[in-house]
């Protein structure tokens, strides 16, 4: 069966995708044809990146670096949930992202993001980092605005309408994954 992670890019306190995420979990798991998983940078505890060899190469010297790749090996597709920062993504998931290279390739990936002006800014990066990293980013995507679907910028309260979004995301994020995975 098809597995999907749902990964939680923001890793400060308070933060608000810790409720998208979950709403985006929440949604995925009226599906029964695909495993969806929900994955929190902020579990992995990575310092900033560490490893003395680049990562295309996977020589892997840190225990936090195998455990990270271990666990992002195991899925065929990602739906990255990231809020925007200064017109792009922050920090932490970068840095998750640069510790590895080879596990990202060849699979489906999907975006989820809020912020003042939806996230549009921070997808944007995370789609020039996908292609490099040799990940099928798809056209859906959800954006969500700090002031239409949070109350005080604090509440989650999603637009009814971007349910319909995330299953389309979701929809694309699944049929690439099932098509790439003859290149894996």
């Amino acid at each position: 069966m098809m597995r999907i992670a749902i990964i939680l890019g923001s890793t400060k306190p308070g933060r608000n995708g810790e409720a998208v995420a979950k709403w985006v979990y929440d949604i995925s798991k009226k599906r029964n044809d695909v495993q969806f998983e929900l994955v929190d940078v902020a579990e992995y505890n990575l310092p900033l990146y560490d490893e003395p060899y680049p990562a295309m190469m996977q020589q892997y010297q840190k225990e936090h670096t195998k455990k990270w790749s271990q666990k992002i090996n195991e899925f065929d597709g990602y739906i990255f949930v990231t809020a925007e920062y200064n017109h792009s993504v922050p920090g932490a998931l970068k840095n998750a992202i640069d510790y590895l290279n080879v596990e990202w390739k060849n699979k489906a990936a999907g975006f989820v993001s809020y912020g003042s002006a939806g996230g549009a800014r921070a997808v944007e990066h995370l789609r020039q980092i996908a292609g490099e990293l040799h990940m099928a980013d798809v056209r859906a995507q959800v954006m969500l605005s700090l002031f239409t679907d949070f109350i005080n910028m604090s509440e989650f309260k999603p637009d009814p309408r971007h349910e319909d979004e995330v299953n389309e995301m979701i929809n694309q994020v699944v049929a690439w994954s099932k098509a790439l995975k003859v290149l894996r």
